[in-house]
């Protein structure tokens, strides 16, 4: 049975992944943490959710396996410390943890397993490889990234968005990148990227190479948070029997 903690409990993905956790055999939810509804139904297993400032001492009584965050970047990065301090795996899905990626390294190195990833969607893995594929053949074309997410999104652009022009990038050495463009901007030689967000859009991805007379466009879209959340959970069983160190979600797909 692997022992489960989440952090960000009260919320969208939060909840979902508890309820995703309560539904598999061999997984049992044993901490939910928040900043809201504390002493509520975590809605898995009998547990309550605890208030996440005190997340030292409930990994200390709970000693979980995994611990699954899906928050905002400041909260994560006290929330990894926590985890490795207390023996505890990780299964990372905040976004806007780019300016942290050396400290988080520094953190996990050697002592625990995290699979650290922008977006859980299989399908989203196997979009960030048809782009390195493409970008091998017509890297020399004009591209641009656009991504839609929902009214509450915080973060622009999307960290599926900054991997997609990450993964382009490392295989064209294009580093260049335009966030929107206003006013007299001719195009030049570098990546577009462009953030709309409105309503209740899950997510969705799209990246246009753009050649002389003809156009290869490359599209994924997100039906609802349960690809995220699939994703997570086949990441938290990955991750029980993996290295010590960060890995991505490529690893746990085989990619």
């Amino acid at each position: 049975m692997i022992n489960i903690a989440v952090t960000g409990a009260r919320g969208r993905m939060g909840a979902l992944i508890i309820e995703n956790i309560g539904d598999a055999p061999d997984m049992r939810l044993v901490a939910a943490l928040d900043i809201s509804g504390i002493e509520m139904p975590a809605g898995a297993d009998d547990v309550v959710v605890s208030h996440a400032g005190g997340i030292d001492a409930v990994l200390k009584t709970t000693s979980p396996d995994v611990l699954i965050d899906f928050t905002i970047a400041d909260a994560a990065i006290s929330n990894i410390r926590h985890a490795v301090s207390n023996n505890a795996n990780l299964v990372v899905g905040t976004t806007g943890l780019e300016p942290y990626q050396d400290e988080i390294a520094e953190i996990i190195a050697g002592n625990v397993s995290a699979v650290i990833a922008p977006n859980f969607a299989v399908g989203v893995n196997v979009f960030w490889k048809l782009l390195a594929e493409a970008a091998a053949y017509i890297g020399d074309w004009d591209i641009e990234i656009v991504e839609a997410h929902h009214r509450h999104k915080k973060d622009a652009p999307s960290g599926t968005a900054m991997q997609a022009a990450e993964t382009i990038s490392r295989v064209i050495s294009r580093k260049r990148l335009v966030h929107g463009r206003e006013g007299l901007c001719p195009r030049g030689d570098e990546i577009g990227i462009h953030a709309i967000r409105g309503g209740d859009i899950v997510g969705d991805h799209f990246v246009l190479f753009a050649g002389d007379g003809e156009r290869i466009e490359i599209k994924h879209q997100a039906h609802s948070r349960q690809a995220f959340a699939a994703g997570a959970i086949r990441a938290a069983r990955w991750v029980m029997d993996a290295p010590a160190g960060v890995h991505g979600m490529d690893e746990v797909l085989g990619l």
